[in-house]
């Protein structure tokens, strides 16, 4: 299912885009908010399926010409790491908005009033074919550096580092660090069948593990990095790694 937040505060506009949307799929499950109040409560509640896309009427209040709610809540959208990449779609008939939009919040693409059945079609349909490539993408980390968001692919990932005021991501093909991130955060959006701590400064993908020597307490990599086994962590990892 392809659920929406669609944020309007006309009621009767609201209404139409709804059924316009539902109406394209069964598989098209809208959440209409009318206000920028309503659009933070359903953002925050804890649903089973996060939203696939969301679509913004920038100025929510029709009696100030330089409202831009629509553009405050789509920030807030992106802060959070499991929308960093989710599709934005800002309506509006404020085109002096656009530049900015797609500068700062990376907007998947915009509605200009008045639009009409056929518009919202056509991108019901786009929205459906990026949901349904989501379900089946490979699973990944969001990070930041220098107020960028990247998007690492864990199977990328052969391990990781702790270094002053950050980590160090050894990728396949490169080296990233990341700063103001420590291991402990970076584990919890890792998957834990995959990565394994062996160290207090070092997390290895267990995909990578070439071979491990308890005795001298290292274990080689794939790709050739050789990395210390913690004497605290030495008795787990013979559990773990059937060694």
């Amino acid at each position: 299912m392809t659920r929406i937040l669609v944020l309007e505060d006309s009621k009767d506009c609201l209404s139409a885009i709804t059924a316009m949307l539902e109406k394209v799929s069964d598989k098209v499950c809208v959440v209409p908010v009318n206000s920028l109040e309503e659009a933070r409560s359903a953002l925050a509640e804890k649903a089973q399926t996060p939203f696939q896309a969301f679509l913004l009427d920038i100025n929510l209040d029709c009696n100030d010409k330089n409202d831009i709610s629509g553009i405050t809540f789509a920030r807030e959208v992106r802060m959070k790491r499991e929308y960093a990449f989710t599709p934005i779609v800002m309506i509006t008939s404020l085109a002096n908005m656009e530049l900015t939009a797609y500068r700062e919040l990376h907007c998947y693409q915009y509605l200009i009033k008045p639009y009409n059945e056929q518009d919202i079609e056509k991108l019901a349909g786009k929205l459906l074919f990026l949901s349904q490539q989501g379900e089946t993408r490979e699973t990944h980390v969001i990070v930041k550096k220098d107020g960028i968001n990247y998007k690492i692919f864990c199977k990328d990932i052969v391990c990781v580092k702790a270094v002053p005021r950050g980590v160090l991501l050894v990728l396949l093909k490169e080296e990233m660090k990341i700063p103001y991130l420590s291991i402990k955060q970076l584990l919890e959006r890792l998957p834990d069948d995959k990565f394994l701590q062996i160290h207090r400064m070092c997390v290895v993908n267990q995909d990578y593990i070439d071979y491990v020597d308890t005795v001298n307490g290292f274990i080689c990599m794939k790709n050739g990095e050789q990395v210390e086994i913690g004497i605290t962590y030495k008795s787990d990892i013979k559990k773990k790694l059937c060694v």
